[in-house]
């Protein structure tokens, strides 16, 4: 149950973050777009006379198209508004306006949306573009962990936020190397030596200290610290006191890692996989080292590619099916206004441009121009057939560099399947 709960959640993620994408794209003539955060402890009926008060206000807009609009998207809101007595458990987000489209067209847009997590607060605004910002917030990654790769040579900090490795600062240091120069004794040379990796472990330290401690709701977010680098640096730094008392408490281990510049902050978190078991980055890392051994072993269950992926999911043939939360496709199905000719394909439509607008060619029977009848996104069509055949869903992040291997090499589609078929 559980694991069917994370699976859903993740996909109800990538929904939410595809409509802020679609959301962000619209634009408006002037300031005719409406924004309306309603938090879930706010009344309905002080919304709508709010909005019936600012329908009023309209009569002071001088463009006399302006003024329409934005009347016209006030209408639109209050005519939905009356079906809800009361918000939702979240509270709720309206996104309303007439929306320009290509050939000098506009089109009046109104979506509802119910946040993942509840609003904090009630926004009225109108603009040329709608106001993302709170939502947005919402996509940030709640637990955070800081990075230190560190030997006598250099150190690295960075954080990893959910699935993404975040690269901040590097540091070099004058430690001299374990040859001493001529005429300098060697106990002299040994305490110069011990000196300046001193001064370079603080130097680190104060750096994380400032860096991590920097970062806001610290406190409520911030879970802990790894420090990777070769034995018995890391020891040394870690045990040293160096870093800040609130960090020094949050050190969740010590790991050897071969390189202490920015990849070695991947390697960390590779190699500190058993303390990070329960974080998303790890169990996307392990499916999809899962799904390349299967490719490179003789006669692996593995399969990529969307037609490939089809074929097998039709055969019940899929265990995993590994998409990439990067990848922006729809699956259309095209129709000829004439006959009864249809059929479907999948399509990448630039970001803006609606899908009614690409050009699909004609019909094969009568030579009619083919139009779009129906849009579904490729990651919401393939998760359905999965679910026909009982199959688990993975939306892969493309930012660690397994998930952008899916995106970039395979097409963002691929599988471990339960048999080989051939396909």
């Amino acid at each position: 149950m559980a694991e069917t709960e994370k699976h859903d959640t993740a996909r109800r993620r990538y929904e939410f973050r595809k409509m802020l994408e679609k959301l962000a794209e619209k634009e408006g003539g002037g300031t005719e777009l409406i924004t309306l955060y309603i938090p879930p402890d706010k009344q309905i009926y002080d919304v709508t006379a709010q909005l019936r008060d600012e329908y009023g206000q309209c009569a002071n807009i001088k463009s006399k198209q302006t003024r329409s609009n934005v009347q016209s998207a006030i209408s639109s809101i209050l005519s939905r508004l009356k079906y809800y007595k009361t918000p939702p458990e979240n509270g709720m987000a309206v996104f309303c306006g007439v929306i320009n489209l290509a050939g000098n067209r506009t089109d009046l847009e109104c979506h509802i949306i119910e946040p993942p997590e509840p609003l904090n607060l009630y926004l009225y605004r109108c603009s040329s573009r709608f106001e993302l910002k709170p939502l947005r917030q919402m996509l940030e990654e709640k637990d955070i962990y800081g990075l230190i790769v560190i030997d006598r040579r250099e150190a690295y900090i960075g954080f990893l936020r959910g699935n993404r490795i975040e690269p901040v600062s590097g540091i070099t240091s004058t430690v001299p190397g374990k040859q001493r120069k001529g005429g300098q004794s060697s106990a002299r040379f040994q305490r110069l030596r011990l000196i300046a990796i001193n001064a370079f472990y603080k130097k680190v330290g104060e750096r994380a200290s400032d860096i991590f401690l920097a970062e806001k709701d610290f406190f409520e977010c911030f879970r802990g610290v790894l420090i990777g680098g070769p034995t018995p640096t890391k020891d040394e730094f870690a045990s040293g006191g160096f870093l800040h008392h609130e960090l020094q408490k949050r050190v969740m281990g010590l790991f050897d890692v071969a390189y202490t510049n920015e990849s070695g902050l991947a390697e960390l978190v590779d190699n500190a996989r058993d303390a990070l078991k329960d974080i998303e980055v790890i169990k996307e890392k392990q499916v999809m080292n899962q799904f390349l051994k299967e490719l490179v072993r003789d006669g692996g269950n593995a399969a990529y590619g969307e037609e490939s992926i089809r074929k097998n999911l039709e055969l019940g043939a899929v265990d995993v099916l590994l998409l990439s939360d990067g990848l922006r496709k729809s699956r259309i199905r095209i129709a000829c206004p004439n006959c009864i000719y249809r059929e479907e394909r999948s399509v990448s439509p630039e970001p803006g441009k609606k899908i009614s607008a690409l050009d699909f060619g004609t019909c094969p029977d009568d030579g009619s121009p083919l139009y779009p009848e129906e849009e579904t996104d490729i990651i919401d069509e393939l998760a359905a057939l999965a679910d026909q055949s009982a199959t688990r869903v993975e939306i892969i992040s493309d930012e660690f560099e397994e998930g952008s291997m899916l995106n970039r090499a395979f097409g963002g589609i691929a599988a471990i399947l339960r048999y080989r078929t051939g396909y």
